[in-house]
């Protein structure tokens, strides 16, 4: 454990200009998601998606000459990461259908709050006060947005809330993966290993639907969409604390909020607004604290 508590060196800023490409990416992917809902369920839409992703892959990573990159040295690593990461696709993709994206999203953003745990107790990465801040205040805003006991709970925000601890484990297991393995190689599994996932969850009824040409533009999009945002948020972790990338990710929850206003007439209430204002704040104490303590260690 001693030698994966020795952090990379950290470069906040980088890592959120790639979060805000994963921010993009998710976005997209969400609004792929529901037009593909209408014919595929979420098994059959991840077993394309991986596929659409895997070509992908061997298509990049021919061209740049990275394929000789994919190893076998971490296979049961990366069986565990793309399980979870399997089981939280699903529940999302499930979640973006029946409850407003907004709330799917803030629901979701309760993830760095169990990365921050899980980082401290599987990365070696110290847990602050000013951290352990950060995060009540995150989650302040995720309670502010939700504003829980007005709405009953239901099956669609128990998914989403489920899914945030499945992407929470995912981010743990990508940052192990990142200190031994490059983006090409990881990439890979996760289009394997969940190519392999969807296609035996989807043929146990010995059926499988396939999209229809309206449909199948959708299913490429959210094909390109994981995939772009698994390499931006690979990238981030590479070169950052998992504690300090994930939390970035709180940007989706505006943006998102004006996607359903725009596209499904979702309402925008002014409490999105007013959580994600400290949810923001949060960020940004959290990424100036992080490199105040970066140009204290190379003045060292």
């Amino acid at each position: 454990m001693s030698e994966i508590a020795v952090a990379p060196s950290s470069n906040p800023g980088r890592a959120a200009i790639w979060m805000i490409g994963a921010i993009i990416s998710f976005s997209a992917m969400a609004v792929a998601g529901r037009a593909v809902a209408v014919e595929l369920d979420t098994f059959e839409l991840m077993t394309y998606r991986s596929a659409v992703s895997l070509i992908l892959v061997l298509a990049i990573g021919g061209m740049a000459g990275t394929l000789g990159q994919i190893t076998r040295r971490n296979l049961r690593l990366h069986g565990i990461r793309n399980l979870a990461h399997f089981t939280g696709q699903n529940l999302w993709f499930y979640a973006i259908t029946v409850v407003p994206l907004a709330q799917v999203f803030a629901l979701e953003f309760t993830s760095p709050l169990w990365v921050m745990i899980l980082a401290a107790l599987f990365l070696g990465e110290r847990l602050t006060r000013l951290k352990i801040g950060v995060g009540i205040l995150g989650f302040v805003g995720v309670l502010i947005v939700l504003q829980p006991g007005s709405v009953p709970l239901s099956p669609g925000m128990i998914a989403a809330a489920l899914a945030a601890i499945c992407f929470a484990a995912t981010a743990i297991f990508t940052k192990f993966l990142t200190r031994t393995e490059s983006i090409t190689c990881i990439l890979f599994y996760l289009a394997t290993i969940q190519l392999a996932f969807g296609l035996v969850v989807c043929l146990i009824d010995g059926e499988m639907a396939l999209p229809s040409l309206s449909v199948a533009p959708w299913v490429v999009l959210v094909g390109i969409a994981g995939l772009t945002a698994h390499f931006c948020m690979t990238m981030a972790l590479s070169i950052a604390p998992a504690s300090v990338v994930m939390p970035v990710d709180f940007v989706r929850l505006p943006a998102i909020a004006l996607v359903g206003m725009i596209l499904y007439d979702e309402p925008l209430q002014l409490a999105v607004f007013l959580g994600a204002a400290l949810i923001f704040a949060a960020n940004y104490a959290n990424i100036l604290d992080e490199t105040r303590r970066n140009r204290a260690r190379k003045q060292l």
